[in-house]
């Protein structure tokens, strides 16, 4: 029986009697080693499920789908993460599926040890980002390791305050720009108003002009690179809201698919375009001349800074780390810093009496000003429309969460561990909405100037250095709304949280002209993640 079955196998493989043995053997190696695979797999599952036992979680759907039900990227879903940051206020644990365990965090005490970890122990997870790498490619926001740590060493002197300051007349002027835009429209009886999208284009005017020095004039005329980076923004977060679409072979024979594709070879040709002419400039010229040069219009824009950063061996950046940096921060610079923005402007205008303070601490500061702007050093004398800008940021973070990848057992303070190759979902809402953190999270409530014990975005000791101009950005244009301008009362049209990679802020709200009218903003139509902001009308 033994040799007819030999003689049947070795006939089936084409292979002779002698040759048997030896496949027999392989396929008996080959079978033992997925066994002893799957046998490790087990038993370090089964450890790490024991070690997750210490962190609570909420009721699952069933053994199959875990907690899926829970994602959610809508009001209902950031409304259920207050729900269960206040049942769970250090933090609980869910199952995405049956094998895939998420360690949420929501209070400062077990926030701090993750953030606080190198790079090394946690990196950022690639699972949210990864949709974004066609993109912006491997720039500081997606790279990790050694390469993150030597691009972060380089371009931090991008962000010194010299090179800063003469920002602030470019944050200004494009300010300005749309202030003078809405002075229009209502002076022309316009009665809704899209806001979010107006800011969306006076922070990407401010970005090109301080990353390229390049005057699109994109909130008064149509500009392709503009429109690429909004519609590129809005196709990963649609994408990321379409589990079937993950994929890549399907993302891209979609239509959607075909359109981030377009849109990301026409931002890539403007930035490559822009590299290479400066550089085709800098050998016709020293780096000192070069300097002196770019000294007489006080401005050195961040294209110039990445071309001139070296590393401890003196080696410069290739044109691709070049591409990835600038596409980065044109992305990551504008769609924070306009939610963020939008949303002070809304909370203002639900908050009359914050509103006016700020304005009458900004009039007393420029009341003998012949140019009536806000300079650099007058960030430090706006004490409360600074508390105003962080508690609005508290109430609605422009990024709700972020995750790490723990590449090693992290200890939290109460004893427990979060065990090796577990993902943390730090949940920035979720802390700046724990009651056993804030009294009465949902109240705002700029004074006094109390410590922030939630996180940044970025978080911890790697926090983002585009944080720097983004300040300045918002003081910018926050107080120096025209005075005939007023915030108008948005409660009677509740607007909704929405979650996507930004929380996108209501359309916003309304402002009275100078000849007294009111107008509110309404809703374009809501792309993704947009939300498109609160019906309303006229009054």
């Amino acid at each position: 029986m033994l040799q007819l079955s030999q003689s049947w196998l070795g006939l089936g493989l084409g292979l002779g009697l002698e040759a048997v043995s030896p496949w027999l053997l392989l396929l008996l190696v080959g079978a033992s080693w997925l066994l002893a695979r799957i046998l490790t797999w087990t038993h370090a599952f089964h450890k790490m499920s024991r070690t997750l036992r210490s962190f609570p979680e909420p009721p699952r759907w069933n053994w199959f789908l875990g907690h899926l039900h829970l994602v959610n990227s809508t009001e209902e879903g950031m409304k259920e993460v207050t729900q269960l940051v206040t049942a769970f206020p250090q933090g609980f644990l869910i199952w995405m599926g049956p094998i895939m365990p998420l360690v949420m965090l929501c209070h400062p005490d077990v926030v701090r040890p993750v953030l606080n970890a190198s790079a090394a122990i946690a990196p950022k997870d690639r699972v949210i980002y990864r949709f974004l790498e066609p993109w912006l490619g491997d720039g500081l926001l997606l790279s990790a390791g050694d390469k993150w740590s030597r691009h972060r060493r380089m371009l931090t002197p991008a962000f010194h305050f010299n090179i800063l300051k003469p920002y602030m007349k470019i944050f200004n002027k494009s300010v300005n720009v749309m202030h003078a835009k809405w002075q229009r429209l209502a002076s022309e009886g316009s009665a809704r108003l899209d806001m979010f999208e107006h800011v969306s284009l006076m922070t990407l005017d401010s970005l090109q002009r301080c990353v390229f020095s390049f005057d699109s004039n994109c909130q008064e005329k149509p500009s392709d690179y503009i429109a690429a980076i909004l519609e590129l923004s809005a196709l990963v977060v649609k994408r990321h809201q379409q589990i079937l679409l993950h994929t890549d072979l399907l993302y891209y024979l979609t239509l959607n698919g075909q359109r981030f594709r377009r849109a990301c070879r026409l931002v890539h040709d403007f930035t490559d375009a822009v590299i290479q002419e400066r550089r085709r400039t800098l050998p016709n010229l020293e780096i000192d001349d070069f300097l002196k040069a770019k000294a007489k219009t006080k401005t050195l824009d961040f294209i110039d800074v990445l071309l001139l950063t070296k590393d401890e061996d003196g080696k410069h950046l290739s044109d691709d780390d070049i591409r990835a940096e600038a596409d980065t921060f044109m992305f990551e610079g504008h769609d924070t810093t306009a939610s963020g923005l939008s949303w002070v402007l809304y909370n203002l205008a639900q908050h009359p009496e914050y509103q006016e303070r700020c304005r009458q601490e900004v009039r007393e500061l420029l009341r003998d000003r012949e140019l009536k702007e806000i300079e650099w050093d007058d960030l430090a004398q706006l004490p409360f429309l600074t508390m105003c800008i962080k508690e609005s940021l508290r109430l609605h973070p422009a990024v709700t969460v972020i995750s790490r990848c723990c590449t090693q057992d992290v200890a939290l303070p109460d004893g427990r561990v979060i065990p090796k190759g577990v993902i943390c979902v730090i949940s920035i809402f979720g802390t700046h909405h724990n009651p056993a953190v804030w009294p009465d999270p949902e109240v705002p409530s700029p004074p006094p100037p109390l410590p922030i014990p939630g996180v940044s975005e970025g978080g911890g000791g790697r926090v983002r250095v585009s944080e720097t101009p983004a300040s300045p950005t918002m003081h910018a244009h926050t107080p120096v709304s025209p005075d005939p301008t007023v915030l108008g009362d948005p409660a009677q049209h509740p607007c909704p949280l929405l979650a996507s990679r930004s929380m996108t802020p209501p359309a916003s709200s309304q402002r009275r002209s100078r000849t007294g009218r009111r107008w509110r903003s309404s809703p374009s139509q809501p792309g993704p993640g947009e939300g498109g902001g609160c019906p309303s009308r006229a009054e």
